[in-house]
C-alpha cells in the first residue's frame, strides 16, 4: 500500500475529489431511495385505532384529523404542537365544526415545537390513557421521519400512519421541481441525521408532559 501512500502525498486534491464525489454519490443515491419511501396513498382509511394524533405544521392535516374523528375511526384525537393560547374551540370554529358533532374528545398539546418533541409529548398521553394503537396524520413527505421518531419513543404501540398530500408538494418527477426537490433533500437530511443520532437527540418519556392540554368534551362548550 506504499505506493497509494505515495500517490495520496503527491495528489492529496485528487484523492479529496476522489472522496467527496463518493460522499456525493452515496447522498443523492439515498435522496432517490428516500423519495421513494414517501407514500403516495393512505394504505390503510379504515381500520379503527384507540387514538389519532396530528401533527401540526398545515392546516389540512387538522382537517383531515377531524374528519377521521367524525367517522369513529378513534375514540380520541391529539393535536400536537399547538401554539399556547389557542383552545379547542377556536380551532372547531375555523374548521367550522360544532362539538355536538364529535362523539369523544379533542385534547391540544402545546410542548412539541418539533418532531422529537411531537413523539414524546404524544408518548405521554397515550401512556397517561393506556392506548396501545395510533393512527398518525401528517405530511406524506414528513411521514417516514415523523413514524421513526414515534416508534422511537413508543416500541409498542401498533401505529397505522396516514399521510395527508400538500397540493404544492409534487411527488411525480420531484427532482424537477424545485420546491419540492429542496423540500425533499431538506426531509432527508433531517431523517439521515435523526436515524444516525435520533437517541441523543430523543426526549425522555415524562407522564405530565400532556398535563396542560385542554380538552374538550360533547357536553362542553
Amino acid at each position: 500500500m506504499k505506493w497509494l501512500r505515495r500517490y495520496a502525498e503527491a495528489h492529496p486534491w485528487r484523492i479529496m475529489a476522489a472522496i467527496t464525489g463518493c460522499a456525493a454519490g452515496l447522498w443523492l443515491a439515498g435522496l432517490f431511495w428516500f423519495a421513494g419511501q414517501i407514500p403516495l396513498r393512505v394504505a390503510d382509511p379504515v381500520t379503527r385505532s384507540d387514538a389519532i394524533v396530528v401533527l401540526t405544521g398545515g392546516s389540512n392535516r387538522l382537517r383531515v384529523g377531524l374528519d377521521l374523528l367524525s367517522q369513529n375511526r378513534a375514540d380520541k384525537l391529539f393535536v400536537s404542537g399547538v401554539y399556547r393560547g389557542i383552545d379547542v374551540s377556536e380551532l372547531l370554529e375555523v374548521f367550522q365544526r360544532a362539538p355536538e358533532e364529535l362523539s369523544c374528545c379533542i385534547t391540544l398539546g402545546y410542548d412539541a415545537v418539533d418532531t422529537v418533541g411531537n413523539a414524546a409529548e404524544t408518548a405521554a398521553w397515550m401512556r397517561e390513557n393506556e392506548f396501545t394503537s395510533l393512527r398518525i396524520v401528517t405530511a406524506n413527505y414528513h411521514l417516514p421521519r415523523g413514524l421513526m421518531e414515534f416508534r422511537r419513543a413508543m416500541p409498542d404501540i401498533t401505529f397505522i400512519p396516514h399521510p395527508v398530500f400538500p397540493q404544492n408538494v409534487h411527488l411525480d418527477s420531484w427532482w424537477r421541481w424545485p420546491g419540492t426537490a429542496r423540500l425533499i433533500a431538506g426531509e432527508y437530511n433531517k431523517y439521515m441525521a435523526s436515524k444516525l443520532f435520533g437517541r441523543l437527540l430523543s426526549k425522555p418519556y415524562r407522564s405530565g408532559a400532556a398535563r396542560h392540554s385542554i380538552v374538550l368534551s360533547p357536553g362542553n362548550k
